[in-house]
C-alpha cells in the first residue's frame, strides 16, 4: 500500500478487496447493476496471470476511489502482448484530486499496452496526455427490422451449436467469453461459411434499446448474412438499433446510416498498431452497463 497525503491510500485491488469494490460501483457509479454483479463483473472469464484488478484509494477501511482494470494476453504478428485494459473508474467528489494517482499506479505497471475503450468527459484529455491516441471508430447506425432472411442464411444461437459450429482461434474466444456477463454470441452462416458474432447492449442518452457489435470474426460473411444478423438482435434482445463500428463489422449493410458522433476509444503502445486493437477481453464483455 503506497500511502497518500490526508491519509487517502492507493491500493491493487485483490480478490479480497472485489465485494468492496463492487458496492462502492453500485452507490456511486452505476446502480442500475447491483453490488453482486459489479463484483461478478471484475472477474474476468478467462484464464490470466493478472497482477490485480486494478487499483483503489481507501482512507481508513473505506473505498473511496476505483479504477478497475482487465488483463489478457494477445498474439500480434506472432508476439505475445500483454494488454490492461482501463476500465470503470470512479472517485468520490471530495477525493477528486486523488483519482490521477490511480492512472499513474495503472500506467506504471512496465510491459503493458493499454487501451480504454469507453473514456468520458475528462478521462479522454487526461488520456491523451498521458500518450494515449484515439482508434478510428466510425460508426453504423443499422435499422434492427424484421426483413425475411436471404435463402441459405441461419443465424445459430444454442452454445452447443456454437461449439459444433467453431472451431480454431474462434472456439478459443467463445469459450473464453461464453460467461461474459454482457456478451451475446451467436453464428451467422452462409452456405459453407460461417461468421461468429459478439455483441452486448449499449445504451444511448439513457435509452437502453441499442446493440454493439464487439466482435465479428469474418465481415465478408457477416455483408452476405444480409440482415438476418440485425433481425436476430432485434427479436432475441429487443435491441431497435445496431451500433457497427466499421473496423469491427466492416462495410455496413444498405439500410445504415452514418452515426454523427461515435463514442471514442483509445489506446496507448509502443509497439501494437490501432488496427490490431479490438473490444475482446475487456469490460465491454464483461460489465453489462
Amino acid at each position: 500500500m503506497v500511502d497518500g497525503p490526508r491519509g487517502v491510500d492507493v491500493a491493487p485491488i485483490g480478490d479480497e478487496d472485489v465485494v468492496a469494490v463492487g458496492d462502492f460501483l453500485h452507490r456511486h457509479l452505476n446502480s442500475r447493476l447491483s453490488s453482486e454483479q459489479w463484483a461478478r463483473s471484475a472477474m474476468p472469464t478467462w484464464s490470466v496471470d493478472a497482477p490485480n484488478h486494478g487499483f483503489l484509494l481507501r482512507q481508513g477501511d473505506e473505498v473511496v476511489g476505483v479504477y478497475l482494470a482487465f488483463y489478457s494476453e494477445r498474439v500480434v504478428d506472432g508476439e505475445v502482448r500483454r494488454v490492461c485494459n482501463l476500465a470503470a473508474w470512479c472517485v468520490l467528489e471530495e477525493h477528486r484530486a486523488h483519482g490521477v494517482r490511480l492512472a499513474r499506479a495503472m500506467l506504471r505497471q512496465k510491459g503493458y499496452d493499454f487501451v480504454d475503450l469507453s473514456p468520458s468527459g475528462n478521462v479522454v484529455e487526461l488520456n491523451a496526455r498521458l500518450g494515449f491516441e484515439f482508434l478510428d471508430t466510425a460508426t453504423a447506425l443499422v435499422p434492427n427490422v424484421p426483413l425475411p432472411s436471404r435463402r441459405g442464411v441461419r443465424v445459430v444461437t444454442r452454445p452447443e451449436d456454437i461449439e459444433r459450429t467453431l472451431s480454431g482461434r474462434d472456439l478459443a474466444v467463445y469459450r473464453d467469453h461464453r460467461h461474459a456477463g454482457a456478451a451475446w454470441h451467436f453464428v451467422v452462416t452462409v452456405g459453407g461459411e460461417s461468421c461468429y458474432v459478439m455483441a452486448r447492449r449499449d445504451r444511448r442518452r439513457g435509452v437502453a434499446l441499442f446493440a454493439t457489435l464487439l466482435h465479428v470474426s469474418d465481415p465478408a460473411v457477416l455483408a452476405r448474412a444480409g440482415h438476418a444478423p440485425y433481425r436476430h438482435l432485434l427479436l432475441r434482445h429487443r435491441t431497435l438499433v445496431t451500433l457497427a463500428e466499421h473496423r469491427v463489422a466492416g462495410r455496413p449493410p444498405r439500410l445504415s446510416r452514418a452515426q454523427r458522433a461515435p463514442r471514442r476509444r483509445m489506446f496507448r503502445s509502443r509497439h501494437t498498431p490501432a488496427g490490431a486493437i479490438d473490444y475482446l477481453y475487456s469490460e465491454l464483455t464483461c460489465v453489462p452497463w
